[in-house]
């Protein structure tokens, strides 16, 4: 971490704003120029203070500060400013392994955090490493704590800290939480040391780029767990607010209308044909109609519920909403998305349960699904309607129906086609993704940042 001068520490310091933009971080100019000045306040003698410092000045929410606390330690790692880290001891397989845990198991008990890592150094040095070259070819937190199992420690570092006290069961219960967190917390030292050490041979911009997952809004829909994916659900509400307001400064600057030319010119007459003072064309703003057609079947079910939540939450923006959900079969699902704000983790499965949406099999069918919507909800779309169609067109070999897409295409004032598939996927086995994108708009949306800036752009105002 140390800094090797003014030139050192700021390349240090553009390094880590290019990596967390690269993770769709908003960082300015500004917030780049106030985060070199914090830098300059705090020094660069307490790696912790910098932390704080860089965190203030270049971070817009709590949701930020994991990515940005995994790059952060690429770019300012630890042992940079004089702290002893053993970079490359080698242990043997079993006796120093044992004395290893033990010396990891006092340093748990003690609460110490500079043992700790250095402890998670030696760790990785001595069991993380895999290859043939001399030293190592690459490091592995995988392995080291596979090797280490520092979860197992819980009940040596729990006699430890009882050492001497009589406890309660209801006090025994909080020291185990406590100490769980303490290993989970060196659990992460290790993943740490073993991307700095990594980044050490593959260079910090890569390993920041490919290493560090992103925030919740860059998940990719199709590969997003459960996990991540209720994580994506928490940002349902900051995102519609976010695109709330973008929609309302579109709809101001659309009420001022465009420039009259025709009026403009013949006024300009009285100032020697000067347009000193354009006449524009005013018009009054009428908020659209918006439609959902989500496919809720396997992968792309993500995708959909948080579209559904999201669109919901927007629902304030556009004159009606409504929503249908398909598997093989249609059906109107906007009651139960208007429910689901209150447990949106279960929205899922309500729809599957309360909804008609499949037929004598569950796979999904395009074509017969949208003859279905096409004959049954045809007056849903109207010439102010904006319908999305959110799915990746995956028919299982069954009919497209292009023409029942054509007849809704032509009903509506646009029809847009989310796609969380990436378009090199596109056509491939039983995808019809490119027929459907010749009748109407298709693009693709991995993830929540791009569906915000696809509605953000794509809604009419």
């Amino acid at each position: 971490m140390s800094p090797g001068g003014a030139t050192g520490a700021t390349a240090r310091l553009t390094g880590l704003v290019a990596a967390l933009r690269d993770h769709g971080f908003g960082i300015g100019t500004g917030e780049t120029v106030d985060a070199g000045l914090a830098l300059e306040a705090v020094g660069f003698t307490d790696r912790e203070r910098m932390r704080e410092a860089l965190a203030a000045t270049l971070l817009h929410g709590e949701r930020q500060r994991r990515v940005f606390d995994h790059v952060f330690d690429l770019y300012f790692p630890l042992g940079g400013n004089g702290e002893e880290v053993a970079s490359h001891t080698e242990y043997g397989p079993s006796s120093d392994l044992a004395l290893l845990r033990e010396r990891i198991a006092a340093a748990l008990a003690a609460a110490d955090g500079a043992a700790l890592d250095r402890l998670a150094a030696e760790a990785v040095g001595a069991l993380g490493g895999f290859g043939s070259a001399p030293g190592s070819d690459g490091w592995s937190s995988h392995r080291t704590l596979a090797r280490l199992r520092p979860e197992t420690l819980l009940a040596r570092v729990r006699d430890a800290r009882r050492h001497g006290t009589d406890g309660a069961d209801f006090a025994d219960r909080l020291l185990d939480d406590e100490i769980r967190r303490s290993i989970e917390a060196f659990r992460e030292r290790v993943r740490t040391e073993a991307r700095r050490r990594v980044a050490e041979r593959q260079g910090r911009d890569r390993v920041a780029r490919r290493a560090v997952a992103g925030t919740a809004d860059g998940v990719d829909f199709l590969l997003a767990g459960r996990a991540e994916l209720d994580e994506l659900r928490r940002t349902v509400r900051p995102l519609a607010r976010k695109l709330a307001t973008r929609l309302a400064a579109r709809r101001r600057r659309a009420a001022r209308g465009e420039i009259d030319l025709r009026r403009t010119l013949r006024r300009s007459l009285s100032t020697g044909g000067v347009p000193v003072r354009p006449v524009l064309r005013r018009r009054r703003p009428v908020r659209p109609e918006l439609v959902l057609l989500c496919d809720v079947s396997g992968s792309v079910a993500g995708f959909a519920q948080f579209t559904m939540l999201l669109v919901r939450a927007l629902h304030d923006q556009f004159s009606r909403v409504r929503v249908f959900a398909f598997v093989n079969r249609v059906d109107e699902v906007t009651d139960l998305v208007a429910r689901g704000g209150a447990d949106p983790t279960g929205l899922g499965d309500r729809i599957l349960a309360e909804a008609e949406v499949t037929g004598w099999h569950g796979q999904s069918d395009y074509g017969t699904a949208l003859g279905e919507f096409a004959e049954r909800y045809g007056d849903a779309i109207g010439p102010r309607t904006v319908l999305f169609v959110l799915g990746d067109g995956r028919t299982n070999r069954a009919d497209p129906n292009l023409p029942a897409l054509k007849r809704v295409a032509d009903r509506a004032k646009r029809v847009h086609w989310l796609n969380p598939e990436q378009p090199s996927l596109w056509g491939t086995g039983d995808s019809e993704a490119p027929a459907y994108a010749g009748v109407v708009d298709m693009r693709p949306c991995r993830n929540a940042r791009q569906l915000g800036a696809l509605i953000g752009r794509l809604v009419p105002v």
